[in-house]
């Protein structure tokens, strides 16, 4: 007697389209499973890819707009710096006796001792730069019939603890003589020119431009030489000052450690002069932050774009998927079904012989759901196959340059195509199980005496 598989084989052998109609049915099926989650893990893998790619870009694009920021920031507050030293020194540090009404009204009257500066420049004073010492004094010009401010300045004096930072003044030569605009504008003075004050010779050499200030009606020369012509000798009547760049209430900070220093003495910022070097510093600084915010807010847009996007392309696959999925499995069951239930009438007469010889209806099934076996197994393997190739190039591996080792690195995908033969030989078993069974409980007495 024949064996099951013997059987099957057979079987198969002779109605070879019904099988391979039967296989083609179940390799779309499995093909469509194994394709669809193929295409979702591939949309995944690549959505992860390009916004690594997308995330890089934009943290070099960041990178070097930050650095570029950083340097356009420090140039700009360099250039700043450069141009606010323009206004000058901004502290004064008088002495205490010192009315502030009498130096609006009279200009500088009270001294003190000159060493004050060299004590400030070997001290750890850090709220202050450009330290210069001067003496100021309205005095008339006898030589030339009118009054002027007359101030000496020697060079600054640097800070023992700091580099070298280039004056804001530069110092005033012995027998030399710098100019304000009315004063050279009246008297038609011209660089080069000897002058004699108050005794003593000088040569001019530099005339200021107009001002529209106290400067326009000063004449500038040599410490030493301003403080023998006063009486003044070791004396001074002010120290002048470049504050720092602080934060927070500067001018406090400044007279906390000038007292700590030099007691007895007093000390006035010029306010509009510091406000504006402060402002100035605080609008080049927001100006690169704004500038740095900007790049990043607009990176950050870019990836939410470029995230949204793959999303939606995803949904939409998934939704696609998700009605085209179980539409094919239907199909296919139904397929296979058909196919089977016409096997199974046609074999009506081989089946009663069969049975008349003695094969069980336990025999008969197995005949059935073994091809179905034979089936699903060919079929499985083929759609595996078909799907896995369908979805890796519609997911466009090959246009990123991905490989593909990356669509399993998560194990969602090996699980995936594991199941591909178990749903397929489920697809055929459930398919084939009404036909076997209708053909097994056949009566071959009933048969045969029909034929």
């Amino acid at each position: 007697m024949p064996t099951v598989w013997h059987l099957a084989i057979r079987e198969i052998q002779h109605r070879k389209l019904s099988f391979l109609l039967s296989v083609v049915s179940v390799s779309i099926a499995v093909a469509c499973f194994v394709g669809a989650h193929t295409l979702l893990r591939a949309d995944q893998v690549i959505t992860e890819y390009l916004l690594e790619q997308k995330q890089t870009e934009v943290e070099k694009s960041v990178a070097a707009k930050e650095k570029m920021v950083q340097q356009a920031g420090a140039d700009l507050e360099n250039a700043m710096r450069k141009h606010m030293k323009g206004l000058g020194f901004n502290v004064l540090i008088l002495p205490e006796g010192q009315s502030r009404s009498e130096m609006l009204l009279n200009g500088l009257t009270a001294t003190m001792p000159e060493s004050y500066v060299e004590r400030l420049a070997q001290s750890d004073i850090v709220t202050v730069n450009h330290l210069l010492p001067s003496v100021s004094r309205k005095i008339d010009w006898p030589e030339r019939n009118r009054e002027v401010i007359l101030i000496g300045t020697r060079g600054e004096v640097p800070i023992h603890h700091r580099a070298l930072k280039k004056p804001l003044l530069e110092e005033v030569a012995e027998d030399k003589m710098v100019v304000g605009y009315e004063i050279h504008h009246e008297l038609d003075l011209n660089v080069g020119d000897p002058v004699t004050f108050n005794g003593h010779e000088f040569t001019i050499s530099q005339l200021h431009p107009e001002r529209g200030s106290t400067d326009d009606v000063t004449l500038w020369i040599n410490l030493k030489q301003a403080q023998e012509i006063l009486g003044m000798q070791n004396l001074i009547n002010a120290i002048l000052a470049l504050e720092c760049d602080c934060a927070g209430d500067r001018i406090s900070a400044i007279r906390e450690e000038i007292a700590t220093v030099l007691p007895g003495t007093q000390v006035v910022e010029k306010y509009s002069q510091a406000l504006a070097r402060a402002e100035a510093r605080a609008k080049a600084k927001e100006s690169a932050e704004t500038s740095l915010l900007l790049e990043q807010k607009t990176g950050q847009e870019i990836l939410e774009r470029e995230k949204q996007s793959r999303d939606d392309l995803e949904q939409q696959h998934a939704g696609f998927a998700g009605v085209l999925v179980p539409m094919v499995l239907v199909a296919a069951v139904f397929t296979i079904f058909l196919l089977s239930l016409a096997n199974a009438r046609q074999r009506t007469e081989e089946i009663g012989i069969l049975r008349a010889i003695g094969l069980k209806s336990r025999q008969i099934i197995l005949v059935f759901l073994s091809k179905a076996f034979l089936v699903g197994l060919w079929g499985g393997l083929l759609g595996i196959g078909v799907g896995y190739w369908c979805g890796w190039s519609l997911g466009g591996f090959s246009t990123n340059g991905l490989g593909w080792q990356s669509l399993f690195e998560s194990g969602d995908l090996v699980l995936t195509i594991v199941a591909g033969p178990f749903l397929a030989l489920l697809l055929t078993g459930v398919a084939s199980w009404l036909p076997a069974l209708i053909a097994a409980r056949q009566d071959p007495a009933i048969v045969l005496q029909g034929e």
